[in-house]
């Protein structure tokens, strides 16, 4: 909630470059250019950005408008569903209006990791200026990023350099699906600015950082000894059991997770059940939808300092999933899962870039809702201080 002098100011402010104010509820594009714009706060205001829904240019509540939770579940929407990137921080909440009635306050905060883009495109204001930014703005924006490496996959990968990175993954794979095609024809900027712009190269220390080498690096492994994932298949219970199988998936993270998941629709299979003399259904084993967005998840999640690889057990009656790395930030066992923090944001935004994600912070809620529908029971979570375990059981009839 704002305060009686904030909501006055937010109202009636000539601030065009940190207020916006409409009385659409449908202009879906319009209100995600305004979230990316306030992210990355062109101006260096420090201070958030407000999308008042509801609201005229002269700060009446628009005629007719109702804040229903609806509503307010729409705007909240833009945070999680992966068309800002990196993820914005913002919160929408209903605001009494002085003159009666409620209007919808988005309030967004500037971004530590700009530039922030939304469908491949940098928006930005200053003043009522509205615009995609320049080359020199762009810049600018990768300077001010924060200077203390919030996350440990933007810190600078010391001592390495970019002939350690594939550059033809970088410009084939990736750089096409998150850079909108009509920017990458109008700019002629160096490859490194480009790879700076995602969050994969450091300027000031003119070295990839650690998320650029673990997406991009050609020897991955050499650099973060525990980047990859063992696969194994128990004959029995334990892992003390004999080793039916066993595989180890590695290289750069593009390249690791198609093959995990290829790998993954190989592994499992339905079966027809009867319901009744004229009706059956199809049950798999495991849902592979949910034991991928698990995998996803655990590679995304893990800590990457540590030597030890996410684990990926089949047992006769279960799958076990472990990755190194307890809860992160705001995520705790009290709140977990309904709320996520990102240990690693820039591998969480490449998942979500590559398709392999569809939403922040909804996989773990996806995986349990698959296992319900295919009449599994919930997968269970071991959350300790250095890892976390997921167990998923197979199906009873299977």
């Amino acid at each position: 909630m704002l305060t009686p002098e904030q909501v006055q100011e937010v109202l009636t402010s000539t601030e065009a470059d940190r207020i916006e104010r409409t009385r659409s509820i449908t202009n879906n594009d319009k209100f995600r250019e305004a979230i990316c714009s306030f992210s990355n706060d062109m101006p260096g205001h420090g201070k958030p950005g407000y999308l008042l829904i509801g609201v005229e240019d002269d700060g009446s509540l628009s005629p007719g408008f109702i804040a229903t939770d609806e509503i307010q579940m729409q705007f909240a929407s833009y945070r999680d569903d992966g068309q800002i990137l990196p993820q914005p921080m913002l919160s929408v909440f209903k605001q009494p209006h002085p003159a009666g009635g409620e209007f919808l306050v988005v309030e967004v905060q500037p971004s530590d990791l700009p530039p922030v883009r939304y469908r491949g495109r940098i928006h930005i204001r200053v003043g009522p200026r509205k615009a995609t930014a320049s080359e020199s703005e762009e810049r600018r924006l990768l300077e001010r990023r924060s200077t203390h490496f919030r996350t440990y996959d933007v810190t600078p990968c010391l001592d390495s350099t970019l002939d350690e990175l594939d550059l033809d993954v970088f410009v084939s794979s990736y750089r096409r699906k998150a850079i909108d095609p009509e920017v990458i024809k109008e700019n002629g900027r160096e490859l490194v600015l480009q790879l700076a712009a995602l969050h994969f190269y450091n300027l000031k220390r003119n070295c990839p950082t650690n998320a650029g080498y673990i997406v991009f690096g050609k020897d991955v492994l050499g650099r973060f000894p525990g980047a990859y994932v063992q696969y194994v298949r128990f004959a029995g219970d334990t892992m003390g059991s004999e080793v039916e199988e066993s595989q180890i998936f590695k290289g750069n993270l593009l390249e690791m997770i198609w093959t995990l998941n290829r790998f993954i629709n190989s592994r499992f299979t339905m079966k027809p059940v009867k319901e009744s003399v004229l009706r059956e259904r199809h049950i798999w084993d495991y849902p592979e939808d949910a034991i991928r967005e698990l995998v996803v998840n655990a590679v995304i999640h893990r800590d990457y300092q540590s030597n030890s690889p996410v684990r990926f057990y089949f047992f006769p009656d279960r799958i076990e999933i472990m990755n190194t790395g307890g809860l992160y930030g705001e995520a705790s066992k009290e709140n977990f899962p309904r709320v996520t923090d990102y240990r690693n944001p820039v591998l969480a935004e490449v998942m979500m870039v590559m398709r392999y994600a569809n939403r922040f912070g909804r996989g773990i809620s996806k995986a349990q809702a698959l296992l319900a529908e295919n009449g599994n029971r919930p997968a269970e979570f071991e959350i300790e201080s250095n890892y976390i375990k997921v167990t998923v059981f197979k199906h009873p009839e299977r």
